[in-house]
């Protein structure tokens, strides 16, 4: 049974005898009753014809003949195009009820997948809740640092291998005078790459035996953990690299355009949830602004003592993308 919206979209059926037949069978009528009609008149239609000449004849004749075929013309024209629009009509119209019944298919298969990824979550949440309230930052003073997941529900060495950045519980022993080598302070604001990374770790528990580098890395760390729930991971970005000599002019007290080179993050998803993350939560921001004057106060001596190598290397941690990252949305950079 044909649907409602479809009938009016079915072509008309024609007539049974078409224009050209009938335009045909009107012209033979016509010069069928002028031949009649010369016959009838004789000799006094000739004289008519050579009173009003030739031209008028022909015009007599033939006039008629082509407005009838012009009509045709002009009918045939029209309906052809009548049945175009109700072809396309038809067309439109079957196309738009398939859209509704593909949106509606979609809307259906979607709205047990969204249930699905909210479970997922807040089975998440709590198991994150629940590993935080189990976790204690009590070590050994030589004790290796304790990883936990960012993600719930995957291995410490798993979020590694996928570029995840690990929550360290560190250490705090008594601060030493001594200036902390630019090795190790590069190595440890990169943080371990995994819990096999006993480079990483000693130049972190060097690092963190002094006050004002354990200060910055302990406000990397909030940085980092916080971006870490917002899926902003440090190893996915990809900066424009920024001259040596840049970095060196910001720890020199350069600001805006002229530095404008280290807000390198080009990334717009993370620096717009970055952005809604400050707006929205403010021990984010608090931490964020933490992170960025112990950054700005620890560079300086840095610059100082490395080298052109030794500032590009820095420039390549997570800890100084998340600078670059946190600038940017903050508008240090101009």
């Amino acid at each position: 049974m044909p649907e409602p919206g479809n009938q009016a979209a079915t072509p008309p059926t024609r007539p049974r005898i078409s224009g050209e037949v009938l335009a045909f069978i009107l012209s033979l009528i016509w010069l069928g009753l002028l031949v009649v009609a010369f016959r009838v008149l004789g000799l006094q239609g000739r004289q008519i014809s050579d009173t009003l000449g030739l031209i008028v004849v022909a015009l007599a004749v033939f006039l008629p003949v082509a407005l009838i075929w012009l009509a045709v013309l002009v009918l045939r024209a029209a309906r052809e195009m009548r049945d175009e629009s109700i072809r396309l009509h038809a067309t439109v119209e079957g196309m738009r009820r398939g859209w509704i019944r593909d949106q509606q298919a979609a809307g259906l298969a979607l709205k047990p997948t969204v249930e699905e990824k909210l479970d997922e979550i807040a089975a998440a949440q709590r198991s994150t809740e629940s590993r935080l309230a189990m976790f204690t930052t009590s070590r050994a003073a030589l004790a290796r640092p304790a990883l936990l997941p960012l993600t719930p529900g995957i291995a410490t060495a798993n979020s590694a291998l996928d570029g995840s950045q690990p929550v360290l519980a560190l250490e705090n022993p008594l601060p030493l005078t001594d200036p902390i080598e630019p090795g190790d302070f590069i190595r440890a604001l990169h943080f371990p790459e995994n819990e096999t990374d006993d480079e990483g770790f000693a130049a972190l528990r060097r690092a963190m035996q002094h006050h004002a580098t354990a200060e910055l890395i302990r406000a990397a760390q909030d940085v980092l953990t916080t971006l870490s729930q917002e899926g902003i991971y440090m190893d996915d970005l990809r900066p424009d690299r920024a001259r040596p000599e840049i970095w060196r002019a910001f720890a020199q007290g350069a600001r805006g355009r002229e530095v404008a080179a280290l807000g390198g993050i080009r990334d717009r998803s993370c620096l717009a949830l970055t952005n809604a993350r400050m707006r929205s939560d403010p021990v984010f921001r608090d931490a964020a602004h933490r992170f960025l004057r112990a950054f700005d106060r620890q560079f300086t001596p840095f610059e100082a003592q490395a080298n052109d190598g030794e500032i590009a290397r820095f420039a390549e941690t997570r800890s100084a993308r998340a600078f670059m990252l946190l600038g940017r949305v903050t508008g240090i950079f101009g």
